[in-house]
């Protein structure tokens, strides 16, 4: 086995065993100890609270290392198609035993947290990973699009403050939002038009030939459906913004018009 297949095997099975050992035993205990509300939850609640705590850490890692990749791993920057590199290799196994770990916590749990767009993202993206650890291809590019994880701690932190029945306009609620709303738009959607170009402008030349027609429809095609889903995502937040924005606007004017009768 080369060195690059250890560490391959070994990131992917000790990022997959640290990822349940964080769901099933340390999330509770550590959950419990930040926050009053965790224990009177519901057994459904606190399963879906672990998942999300799972989630939360693996963005954070993935999302970081991704950026420092991003901006300073000079082999993939210099070759986007064939750059070789073994901290992007590293992220992406650590993503991908996050990806097994979740896709087996999903099933375990299906009455509670089971959503088959999840199961779509996931398997999508196993999918696309195997191209790049096993063909040692697009590194580049799966490293940006590893990128994505960075809006995941605020979707998630939103989902707990409304777990612990947070007013809605509360101050930490609303920063919070718009903050989701802005990353996730930054992260997964802005970037759609430039990776598109990006893609088209490599079309053709002897690196994507090279690939063969199996990757480069696999990598074409995986990112349509992952693109796809995150425009759905997108519009899903971007109503339920709205939504607050006008609430919150309305309040405004109902206390004004308040004040203005008391006077």
């Amino acid at each position: 086995m080369d060195t690059d297949t250890t560490l391959v095997v070994s990131a992917l099975s000790t990022s997959f065993l640290t990822f349940q050992f964080l769901f099933h035993f340390v999330s509770y205990w550590f959950s419990a100890k930040v926050s009053s509300g965790f224990s009177s939850l519901s057994l459904e609640k606190k399963i879906e609270w672990n998942s999300r705590v799972v989630s939360t850490c693996h963005s954070l890692v993935v999302g970081i290392l991704g950026l420092y990749v991003f901006f300073f791993d000079e082999a993939t920057r210099a070759d986007p198609l064939w750059g070789d590199s073994s901290l992007v290799k590293l992220n992406i196994a650590i993503a991908s035993g996050y990806l097994i770990s979740d896709l087996l916590i999903i099933i375990c749990y299906w009455k509670v947290i089971g959503d088959k767009f999840f199961i779509i993202h996931h398997c999508t993206a196993l999918y696309a990973y195997c191209f790049v650890l096993k063909c040692q291809v697009l590194e580049y590019v799966a490293n940006f699009r590893l990128l994505a994880e960075l809006s995941s701690p605020f979707v998630n932190q939103r989902w707990f403050f409304e777990a612990l029945k947070y007013p809605k306009f509360s101050k930490a609620n609303v920063v919070n939002g718009i903050l989701m709303t802005v990353v996730f738009f930054i992260v997964r959607i802005a970037v759609i038009p430039p990776y598109y170009s990006f893609l088209y402008s490599v079309y053709g030349t002897e690196p994507f030939i090279r690939l063969g027609f199996v990757i480069q429809y696999s990598w074409v095609s995986t990112c349509i459906v992952l693109d796809v889903m995150n425009v759905m995502w997108m519009i899903k937040i971007y109503k339920g913004c709205i939504k607050v924005i006008s609430l919150l606007r309305q309040e405004k004017a109902n206390n004004s018009l308040q004040n203005g009768k008391l006077d």
